[in-house]
């Protein structure tokens, strides 16, 4: 779906193990499927989002929806690459997706939302990502 998010994820401000754990990371962005990637990515920004809505701290919350940003603003820079090989309808409702959680996430940080319809997002996206997951047609 979104294979250059493989490179843009290591530019990600997240904290990143050091030596040997560094150089296993490195194997794994270069060996497992792109899909996996994202999968556990979206994962983990589900389990921070809510970490972070459920957190004492005024920060949390805040911390975590910058990196959820972060992680859609590389997907949407990979959807707009010409040389994505999603079909051109796919990377359009993704992109308009990725737009949502930009509008959404502002909402949040504004009004004080819950972060819910978030980390919604990012488990439906998850679930597309599951091997043999296959896009919908739309219905007739």
């Amino acid at each position: 779906m979104l294979h250059a998010t493989v490179s843009h994820a290591s530019n990600m401000p997240l904290q990143r193990p050091t030596g040997a754990l560094s150089a296993y990371g490195a194997v794994i962005r270069t060996t497992e499927d792109p899909r996996a990637i994202e999968y556990r990515l979206l994962a983990r920004m589900v389990s921070s989002l809510e970490a972070a809505h459920l957190a004492a701290s005024p920060a949390a919350l805040p911390a975590a929806i910058h990196e959820n940003r972060m992680v859609w603003t590389a997907f949407t820079a990979d959807l707009a690459d010409d040389g994505n090989g999603c079909e051109e309808t796919l990377r359009a409702r993704l992109l308009s997706l990725a737009r949502w959680v930009f509008a959404e996430s502002d909402r949040v940080l504004r009004e004080r939302k819950s972060p819910q319809a978030l980390i919604d997002v990012n488990r439906a996206v998850m679930l597309g990502l599951q091997p043999g997951a296959t896009a919908q047609p739309d219905p007739v």
